[in-house]
């Protein structure tokens, strides 16, 4: 027989509840019943000693977390604030060479075409660096809607589907649509 299936009175836990509870069998010494108590008293201290020990750690591991996520949160607000820096700091110079252009008194029109070209490579250079890319489809190119975007559809020699004139050039920021090329879509031969 099992100590499941024993009558409660015969189950071993019960006498230790018993003793414990201070109700143990008759004859047995104060000394028993003391140390009994002596020893649950220890259990039950060292119990609560690994609780607080637990609930330290915790405490600690919800500090940890929660310094986790203000810095990660503070790293986010930095980013959103100065994620732009490097651009602002490539279109500086072109700025500043606009308006010396501008400043200019009694230009020549070689001059002045020679100050937008440089104006213009310093932009593209900008662009570069900052992987800000130009999306200028060339006749013939199959149409993407994901890139391009048709503003009218004509019939036309070339095959349907693709790109007949690009009107306004698009732009990419690395892998993302900045904004999508305007462009005039083959509608295939009519006949």
């Amino acid at each position: 027989m099992t100590a499941q299936n024993e009558p409660a009175e015969k189950r071993p836990d019960n006498d230790a509840a018993a003793e414990a509870a201070g109700t143990g069998t008759p004859g047995q010494g104060a000394g028993d019943h003391e140390s009994l108590v002596a020893v649950l008293r220890a259990e039950l201290e060292a119990a609560q000693a690994k609780a607080a020990e637990a609930h330290d750690q915790l405490l600690r591991t919800r500090a940890d977390a929660e310094n986790i996520r203000r810095r990660a949160q503070d790293d986010v607000s930095k980013a959103h604030k100065f994620g732009i820096e490097s651009f602002a700091e490539s279109l500086v110079p072109v700025k500043d060479s606009l308006e010396a252009a501008l400043a200019q008194q009694d230009q020549t029109v070689e001059f002045l075409r020679e100050g937008v070209e440089a104006t213009l490579k310093q932009l593209v250079s900008a662009f570069e660096r900052n992987r800000l890319i130009e999306i200028a489809p060339a006749a013939g190119e199959k149409f993407d809607p994901h890139q391009h975007q048709a503003i009218s559809s004509v019939p036309s020699e070339q095959p349907a589907n693709t790109v007949v004139q690009t009107l306004q050039k698009g732009y990419l920021i690395v892998d993302r649509v900045l904004r999508p090329a305007l462009v005039v879509v083959s509608a295939g031969q009519q006949g």
